[in-house]
């Protein structure tokens, strides 16, 4: 069953927004253990402290961080390989003027 209500999909996680138990009528009176407060839950809930609560945040913000730089030293590169070809290019175009100007020059 996965009405929302029911003890495994309840309508909120929250102890203290949900119903309190109400003791059955098939038992009798006394033969259950006492309502167990929910003291333990907000103290082990106070101890979870505001920065425990942003470390995802921070290292979805840190693998972005790296994230980009990588990206950038990848840019980086590509505009190195770029820059290389384009150079051996304007030199093979330079010996080629050079020699055509040599062989203009000696006939």
């Amino acid at each position: 069953m996965n009405t929302p209500g029911t003890i495994n999909r309840p309508l909120t996680h929250d102890p203290q927004k949900q119903a309190p138990m109400k003791p059955s009528t098939s038992e009798p009176a006394g033969s259950a253990a006492e309502d167990v407060t929910t003291t333990g839950a907000n103290d082990s809930r106070q101890n979870r402290t505001r920065e425990m609560q942003l470390i995802p945040e921070a290292l979805a913000r840190a693998h972005m961080h790296e994230r980009l730089q990588e990206a950038e030293r990848e840019r980086h590169a590509v505009r190195l390989v770029n820059a290389r070809r384009m150079q051996r290019r304007a030199e093979r175009a330079s010996r080629r003027a050079r020699r055509a100007l040599a062989m203009a020059v000696m006939q």
